[in-house]
C-alpha cells in the first residue's frame, strides 16, 4: 500500500533536528499532516523517490533555515530545497508554496538559499518554538475555506509592545492581526512581477488598538521611500564600491520620478553595517516604504535581487531578481524604478527611461570607473583625497567621451579641490578645468540636473558670476526638485544672495530629505548664521558634528556662531577642537583678539598666511574687520577680488564683515560683484 502524501514537508539539516521536531509537534497537534524525515542518512532509490514524491505533492514546503544550513555546502536538505524551488517555476505567481522558517538571526540578504526562498518573508521561530499564531496561519494556508482571520484574532496572543519589522533577523512572531490590517488597507497586491500576496516582513503582533496608535504616531508622506545600501554578494569586499554605487544610481533614478519622495543617499547609507529594523529606519527617515536588496557581480553579468517593504505594516509589496549583462545597467535602473513606482501606485509622467538614463553610459568599464570616482569623492575627508576621485572620473571619460555624468562629477570634484587649493594659481587652474567640464556635460545632456549643478558651483565660486549661478541653480532645482544635494546647495546660495526666507525654507526641506546627513545641518547652520540667528545656528552645527565628528569645518563655524552670541568661552572651546584646520585658525584669530590674547591671534593669522598665501584673502579680510583694522580689511578684500577668491560669495551676508558695510570701498566692491536682485 502506498503511503499518502502530507500537507507540509518539513526540510531541515540534521543539526536542527530537535527544533524541527518542535515545529512538527506543534503542527501535528493542530491536526496538520507533516512529513518529517528522521534521518538525512537514509538512502536508496526507494527512499529517494519517496522524497521526490513528497516534495512534488505536498501543499506547503517549509525549509528550516539556520546557521547550520548556512555552514553546510552539501546535504540531503539541499536536494529537497532544489526540488521545491524547481516546483515553484510551474506554479502561478500568486500561489503560496514556500514557507521559510528561520531558527536564529541568520540574515535574509546574502543567505545561501534558492531564489524562491528570498521572495517570501521568513518567519522567525527561535529554536523551533512555534506559537499558536503561526500554526493558525498554516491551517489557513492549507484550508482557504476556513472563516476569516478576524474571527480568530482574539485567540492570537497580544504583546504589550509589538516587535518591529526587521531588516536583519530577530526573533519575532507572525501576526495574524497585522495581516488583517494590511488586507483592509488594500496592500494585497497582485502584479506581473513575482511578488506574493501581502507577505509580512519581520511580522508584528499587536492588538488593533495598538496598531492604530502606532500608525497615528508614524505618518510619513505619501509615496516616500528610502533605498538602503544593497548587500555585496560578489565575494570580494573590494567590490563594495560597486554595490554602493549601483544603489546610489538606483536611488537617483527613483528621485527622477515625479510623485516620489526619496530619502537622500547620505541618510539612507548611514544604516549600513548596523542591525536596525525596517520600522526604526523608516521612522528616522520619515518614509513609508523601504527598498533593499543584493548585488552579485561577475566578469560580464550582474544579478540584482530587490524587495520593497511597506514600513507601516512590514509587508512586502514587491520583489524580483534580475540577471543582466553589465552593459544593460542603465535599462535595469529604469526597470526597477518603474516597478517600484508602480508598486507604490505612483502615476508615471513622461518618459521614465529618458530621465533615468540621461547622461549615463552603456560601457561597463566606464560605469565601473564612474562608481569608483563617486565612492572616492563621497567618502573624502580632506582635499588630499579628491585627486583619486578626479583620476577615476578621468578614466570614465576616456572610456566613454560622451559620459555626461562623468563630466559633471569631475567638474564638481575640481571645484571642491579648487576651494582647498594652497595657491591662487592652483585655484584658477582647477576652476577653469571645472568650467570646461561643466560646459561639456551640458552640451552632452542639456537636461541633466547634475550638469546644471556643476555649472552653478563653478559660476558661483570659480567665476563669481552670481547671476549665471542663480540661473543654473534654478534650472537644476526645476529638473531635480527631490534631489537633496540640489535643494541644499540652491538654498544655501539663495541665502548668500540675500534671499534669506526662500533659502532657509529650501534648507529645511533638505533636512527633511536628508535628515541624517551632516551637510544638511551644517548648510542650515551657515544660513542661520548669515541671518544672525546665532543660537539656532550653533544648535544646527552641533547636530552636524554629532553626525560626523570628524568634519573639521563645523567646529570653527560653530565657534563663530557662539562668538555672535557673545559666548567667548564656548567659541574658543569649539575652535580649539580642530586647531590645525584653517577654518578653526580663522575663528581663533577672531576669538583670541576679543579675549585680549593679541599675540595668539596674530599667530593664528600668521599660520594661515604661511599655509594659504593669497588664496585665503577673503578670510584675512574678515579677521582684520573684527580686529577693527578697516584699512587692512579693505585691502585684503581688494586682493580677494583680484584673485577671484570664492569666499566672496558670502560678502553680502557675512556677519564678520558688518564693520565695513558703510565704507565706500566696500560698497564699490559689492557693486562690482553684481549680486542679483
Amino acid at each position: 500500500m502506498t503511503e499518502p502524501t502530507h500537507a507540509v514537508f518539513l526540510s531541515y539539516a540534521s543539526q536542527d533536528g530537535e527544533a524541527a521536531q518542535r515545529i512538527c509537534a506543534a503542527l501535528r497537534a493542530a491536526g496538520i499532516e507533516v512529513f518529517l524525515d528522521q534521518s538525512e542518512l537514509r538512502g536508496g532509490d526507494a527512499w529517494d523517490q519517496k522524497i521526490r514524491r513528497e516534495v512534488h505533492d505536498c501543499a506547503l514546503f517549509m525549509p528550516v533555515i539556520s546557521a547550520n544550513t548556512a555552514s553546510r555546502h552539501e546535504g540531503y536538505f539541499r536536494l529537497e530545497w532544489d526540488l521545491a524551488d524547481q516546483r515553484t517555476h510551474m506554479m502561478a505567481r500568486n500561489r503560496v508554496f514556500i514557507v521559510p522558517v528561520c531558527l536564529d538571526a541568520s540574515p535574509e540578504a546574502g543567505a545561501d538559499v534558492p531564489e524562491s526562498f528570498r521572495r517570501v518573508q521568513w518567519t522567525r521561530l527561535p529554536a523551533g518554538e512555534t506559537p499558536a499564531a503561526f500554526v493558525e496561519r498554516i491551517r489557513r494556508l492549507l484550508s482557504p475555506a476556513l472563516p476569516p482571520l478576524s474571527a480568530v484574532s482574539a485567540a492570537v496572543p497580544v504583546l504589550k509592545e509589538p516587535p518591529r519589522a526587521t531588516r536583519r533577523a530577530k526573533p519575532v512572531l507572525l501576526a495574524i492581526v497585522v495581516i488583517v490590517v494590511a488586507a483592509a488597507a488594500g496592500l494585497a497586491y497582485l502584479a506581473a512581477d513575482r511578488f506574493w500576496v501581502a507577505r509580512p516582513s519581520g511580522p508584528s503582533v499587536a492588538a488593533p488598538a495598538t496598531a492604530q496608535a502606532a500608525a497615528a504616531a508614524f505618518n510619513p508622506p505619501p509615496h516616500s521611500i528610502a533605498v538602503l545600501p544593497f548587500v555585496n554578494l560578489s565575494g570580494d569586499k573590494e567590490q563594495e564600491y560597486f554595490s554602493d554605487g549601483l544603489t546610489e544610481e538606483l536611488l537617483n533614478s527613483l528621485a527622477e520620478i515625479n510623485g516620489l519622495q526619496v530619502a537622500a543617499r547620505t541618510s539612507a547609507f548611514s544604516f549600513k553595517g548596523q542591525d536596525n529594523d525596517i520600522g526604526t529606519i523608516a521612522r528616522k527617515l520619515n518614509v513609508g516604504a523601504v527598498l533593499e536588496g543584493s548585488v552579485r557581480r561577475s566578469a560580464h553579468t550582474i544579478r540584482i535581487t530587490a524587495q520593497l517593504i511597506n514600513a507601516l505594516t512590514g509587508f512586502h509589496l514587491w520583489s524580483k531578481t534580475y540577471d543582466r549583462d553589465l552593459g544593460d545597467v542603465l535599462k535595469l535602473q529604469t526597470e526597477i524604478a518603474t516597478a517600484v513606482a508602480s508598486a507604490l501606485r505612483v502615476t508615471l509622467l513622461g518618459d521614465v527611461a529618458a530621465k533615468v538614463e540621461l547622461g549615463g553610459t552603456h560601457n561597463p568599464a566606464a560605469f565601473d570607473a564612474y562608481l569608483r570616482a563617486a565612492k572616492a569623492f563621497g567618502s573624502r575627508h580632506e582635499a588630499a583625497d579628491i585627486p583619486t576621485a578626479i583620476a577615476a572620473y578621468t578614466e570614465a571619460i576616456r572610456l566613454d567621451p560622451n559620459y555626461a555624468l562623468a563630466f559633471a562629477g569631475r567638474s564638481i570634484a575640481l571645484t571642491g579641490y579648487a576651494e582647498e587649493a594652497a595657491t591662487g594659481a592652483a585655484v584658477r587652474e582647477n576652476f577653469d578645468k571645472a568650467q570646461a567640464d561643466a560646459r561639456q556635460a551640458l552640451a552632452l545632456a542639456p537636461d541633466l540636473a547634475q550638469a546644471h549643478l556643476a555649472s552653478a558651483f563653478v559660476s558661483a565660486q570659480g567665476k563669481l558670476d552670481f547671476t549665471q549661478a542663480s540661473e543654473s541653480f534654478d534650472r537644476a532645482l526645476a529638473l531635480a526638485p527631490g534631489n537633496a544635494e540640489v535643494v541644499r546647495d540652491s538654498g544655501g546660495f539663495a541665502v548668500y544672495m540675500g534671499h534669506f526666507d526662500a533659502g532657509l525654507a529650501a534648507l529645511r526641506r533638505a533636512v527633511v530629505l536628508d535628515p541624517l546627513a551632516r551637510p544638511s545641518y551644517t548648510a542650515l547652520g551657515r544660513a542661520l548664521y548669515a541671518g544672525r540667528r546665532y543660537e539656532e545656528a550653533a544648535a544646527a552645527y552641533a547636530e552636524g558634528i554629532s553626525l560626523e565628528p570628524g568634519y573639521k569645518s563645523a567646529y570653527g563655524q560653530r565657534g563663530l556662531a557662539y562668538y555672535g552670541l557673545g559666548d567667548l568661552a564656548s567659541a574658543r572651546a569649539s575652535c580649539e577642537t580642530k586647531p590645525d584646520y584653517w577654518g578653526s585658525q580663522q575663528c581663533l584669530a577672531v576669538i583670541y583678539d576679543k579675549l585680549g590674547r593679541h599675540a595668539d591671534a596674530e599667530a593664528e593669522l600668521a599660520k594661515m598666511k604661511t599655509a594659504l598665501g593669497d588664496a585665503a584673502a577673503y578670510q584675512y579680510a574678515t579677521i582684520y574687520a573684527q580686529w577693527g583694522n578697516r584699512a587692512q580689511a579693505l585691502a585684503w578684500l581688494d586682493t580677494a577680488l583680484r584673485v577671484r577668491d570664492p569666499g566672496l560669495v558670502e560678502l553680502k551676508t557675512d556677519p564678520l564683515l558688518d564693520p565695513l558695510r558703510q565704507e565706500p570701498r566696500f560698497k564699490a566692491i559689492e557693486r562690482e560683484l553684481k549680486f542679483p536682485n
